[in-house]
């Protein structure tokens, strides 16, 4: 039953990689060693070739080892927007055989505080536009050392650049990026191994404050060597990257999935639709991973049926699903499938992909290379038959370590069961007959009516059916009477919307305790900088 989904794998494919033998910097090194003037980033304009990259990485590794003091397993903290600097500044924390700790730029002062201190890095490399927060947080953090980048610097003229980030924050402490780099200073020897650590991503917090997720070279090589192989990025390819690379898809698919392929990344600072379509076009982009929200707005572009997408070989994402008409809309306009897929911070991206000869819409996709994942009961921890709802357990290479400095609630992540290591997801979902997994809600969100199940997903999905609704979160309310009950978020699509007329729908489409009692209408949902909508703020 397990191993059902192999009856869908695609042709040609192994069922198992071998692991990867070197660190993730070694990508980079085999890459300017085989394409050195090929473009590595196309960044508003200007092309950095991987010969030019790794010299900046060479000199920036040098400057945090014998300016900062950083030595082998020192956290270093990038704080800024993509950028060519952010690729520039991740690879040089691996040569300098120190641990990288992204910041998503969206965190303010408190947040950023928090992960500088619960992580204890040593150094922060930042975007000047948030040296305010820098400043504001830098002497309770113990005074780490500094490194600020202007994103103007690496954008040719008349390229679309934002204009937010054009200026240059005149508060920035520390030493200039230019500067740093102008001292070539020279790197350490590198000698991390696969075992060793690589980077530490902070959880979301949605559900409390982040946790570090502690991940090896290892896990980290384990997702791009499987990304490459399942969706076809060969050499040479163009690899549209709008996600934000501290996230771990982003990171992942749109930074060194094109490094370990020697492909080359258009990079953007800011989502801008408009631009997405023109390097589709002008650049013959091949490969894109975007959320649902970006998706909306390429696909609602005044005259997008008029730009030539025909470059496109593999477009898709995860984090929330596609909404079915935005799919068959874009499979019309593209001729490509949106290709779903499931993964963690726990996990540093996927480890659920769908097949792309056969993907089914609003799904997670199937367990790829060397993963093994079940569905259990969440409370006896008994694994369940297809199509039973149960919590989303996986064993697979990129499985984190644990969590940074947390051992209770690294034990309270993993159950053993046939003597295997599974991490425990917290995501409800189920396998079908087929072998195919879907997402039903997070465990934390279930709503208890009267002692009985609600699924906001399920509640939510049929919301997102009605015609005037654009967007809808379900949460759960204390009640008197009921212990929970449930309410629903609404942004509506154009005209006001009247509650009663959502009550009247919900009441035809599912078991009366499952319709909300309250509806509450927004303008906006409040999200992530992943895109994920954050139902624990509602």
């Amino acid at each position: 039953m397990r191993n059902r989904h192999f009856e869908v794998w695609p042709d040609g494919l192994p069922y198992s990689l071998p692991p990867s033998e070197h660190s993730v910097l070694h990508n980079l090194i085999q890459a300017v060693s085989a394409a050195p003037d090929r473009t590595a980033i196309w960044y508003y304009g200007r092309r950095i070739t991987f010969r030019e990259l790794a010299t900046e990485v060479r000199h920036l590794a040098g400057f945090l080892h014998h300016e900062l003091g950083i030595r082998a397993g020192d956290r270093v903290a990038i704080y800024m927007q993509n950028a060519t600097q952010f690729v520039a500044a991740y690879y040089a924390i691996l040569a300098a055989n120190a641990v990288i700790v992204p910041v998503n730029p969206m965190c303010r002062r408190a947040e950023l505080r928090y992960i500088v201190r619960d992580s204890g890095t040593r150094a922060i490399i930042y975007g000047a536009e948030l040296a305010e927060e820098v400043a504001a947080v830098h002497d309770d953090c113990g005074r780490p050392g500094l490194v600020h980048a202007r994103y103007r610097d690496y954008a040719a003229d008349g390229q679309d650049f934002p204009a937010e980030f054009a200026g240059f924050a005149t508060a920035a402490t520390g030493t200039a990026w230019a500067d740093a780099l102008a001292m070539e200073c020279g790197a350490p020897t590198h000698d991390r191994r696969p075992e060793d650590w690589c980077i530490i991503p902070y959880s979301s917090g949605t559900t409390g404050q982040p946790k570090g997720c502690l991940h090896t070279h290892a896990s980290v090589n384990a997702v791009i060597f499987g990304y490459s192989r399942w969706i076809g990025v060969k050499p040479g390819s163009r690899v549209l990257a709008t996600l934000p690379l501290c996230h771990v898809t982003g990171m992942q698919h749109s930074m060194n999935l094109p490094i370990l392929t020697r492909s080359t990344t258009y990079l953007m600072t800011r989502w801008n639709a408009a631009l997405a379509a023109k390097l589709i076009q002008q650049e013959r982009i091949e490969h894109w991973r975007s959320i649902t929200t970006m998706m909306i707005d390429f696909m609602s572009l005044p005259g997008i049926q008029d730009v030539d997408v025909s470059s496109l070989k593999a477009i898709g994402g995860g984090g929330a699903q596609m909404p079915a008409g935005i799919a068959r809309k874009m499979s019309e306009l593209i001729g490509l499938d949106y290709i779903e897929a499931y993964g963690l911070s726990e996990t540093i991206a996927p480890t659920h992909i769908n097949p792309p000869h056969a993907p089914k819409r609003q799904c997670l996709g199937i367990p790829i290379f060397d993963v093994d994942c079940r569905i259990v009961d969440p409370d006896t921890l008994e694994e369940l038959g297809s199509c039973e709802p149960g919590e989303i357990v996986i064993h697979a290479p990129q499985v984190f370590q644990g969590y940074w400095q947390r051992p209770e609630e690294t034990e309270a992540a993993f159950l053993t069961l046939d003597g295997k290591r599974f991490l425990r997801t917290g995501d409800i979902g189920y396998m079908d007959d087929e072998g195919y997994f879907f997402f039903v809600d997070r465990l934390k969100r279930m709503v208890s009516v009267s002692g009985l199940k609600v699924w906001p997903a399920e509640v939510e999905a049929v919301l997102h059916a009605h015609p005037d609704v654009r967007e809808a979160c379900v949460v759960g309310d204390p009640d008197p009477r009921t212990g929970e009950a449930v309410r629903a978020v609404i942004v509506p699509r154009k005209r006001p919307l009247d509650a009663q007329r959502l009550t009247d729908w919900c009441r035809q489409k599912m078991a009366a305790y499952k319709v909300p009692k309250r509806f509450e209408f927004r303008d906006r949902l409040p999200r992530s900088g992943a895109g994920k909508v954050l139902w624990k703020d509602l």
